[in-house]
């Protein structure tokens, strides 16, 4: 019995497994490129129905893993112009270029993947490929269809950027932080006239999944705690400093908190709040770094 030949679909099936060990980091690539991993997705999935399309003309396969990039990086250029981002190869100075080093930069590796859409194009597109994903000189100037010295340039010029936008961040953090500790602990300690001191007359308040308030109806708010045995803990969620609540309703009550909540603040006051008490389902998985009290932040 003679087998049937291959369907299109079969053949897509055995692309996307000979794909699939390269997939993550084009899809790394795309979301730090777009600052979005809905839309890196999309151009992953744009990338490989390219290739398909052209591996189906060809009579072999090229080298996978840097032809993949060199579709992707095209892709994402042709989505990123077409959103008004204009890519731009860098000239490289020669006081540039005295200055740079051959290794992965700490500040690209730990940014965060909004930050990258402070680079321009071209300087995003650099610091990306060689410190996030670690590709060397000559395989990040041939994914971006430039030469090895204007990939020094565009990578000497984004790891500053990316350094001090760390920086200064740091400092924002320092000062969120401080006032995130203030009001956890006039909350701990029942001080509800130096909590609400600390609220603008403005608030915003979501009570997630059950309701919303602004302004003088957020006293309830603060009125139904007053009644209650919880405690605050300011913590970093997922990248963004948040209150975690730990509910002292019984000896067992553990370090996990109970649920979280969500502030902004402006000037040093809060003008939102987004309390998730109604859906502590998100507490059990959350990733979370409990952050100590610096001795300023306690005055």
């Amino acid at each position: 019995m003679t087998r049937p030949p291959p369907t299109l679909a079969d053949a897509r099936e055995q692309f996307l497994a000979m794909v699939a060990d390269v997939r993550p980091e084009l899809h790394r690539y795309c979301a730090r490129l777009t600052g979005s991993v809905i839309e890196g997705e999309d151009i992953v999935q744009d990338t490989l129905a390219k290739a398909f399309y052209a591996l189906s003309l060809s009579e072999e396969v090229p080298p996978l893993r840097p032809w993949l990039f060199r579709i992707a990086h095209n892709a994402a250029m042709d989505f990123l112009k077409s959103h008004g981002n204009k890519y731009t190869d860098a000239t490289a100075g020669i006081e540039e270029l005295a200055g740079f080093e051959d290794k992965p930069d700490p500040a690209v590796v730990r940014a965060a993947l909004a930050c990258f859409l402070s680079l321009p194009v071209a300087q995003r597109s650099a610091v990306i490929l060689k410190d996030v994903l670690g590709h060397s000189l000559d395989e990040t100037a041939e994914t971006m269809g430039t030469t090895v010295m204007a990939v020094k340039a565009a990578l000497f010029r984004g790891r500053g950027k990316l350094l001090q936008r760390e920086r200064e961040e740091a400092e924002v953090e320092a000062s969120t932080r401080a006032a995130l500790h203030r009001y956890a602990s006039l909350f701990n300690a029942r001080d509800w006239d130096g909590v609400r001191a600390l609220v603008s007359d403005d608030c915003r308040l979501d009570l997630v999944s059950k309701s919303q308030r602004r302004g003088k109806q957020v006293g309830a708010y603060f009125a139904r705690y007053e009644k209650e045995n919880v405690t605050l803990r300011v913590v970093r969620l997922e990248g963004r400093l948040a209150f975690a609540v730990h509910v002292k309703a019984s000896a067992a009550a553990s370090d996990r908190p109970a649920y979280f909540i969500l502030v902004e603040l402006e000037a040093g006051r809060v003008v939102a709040l987004r309390d998730f008490r109604y859906v502590p389902y998100i507490a059990a998985e959350a990733d979370f770094e409990i952050l100590a009290a610096s001795s300023t932040s306690q005055k």
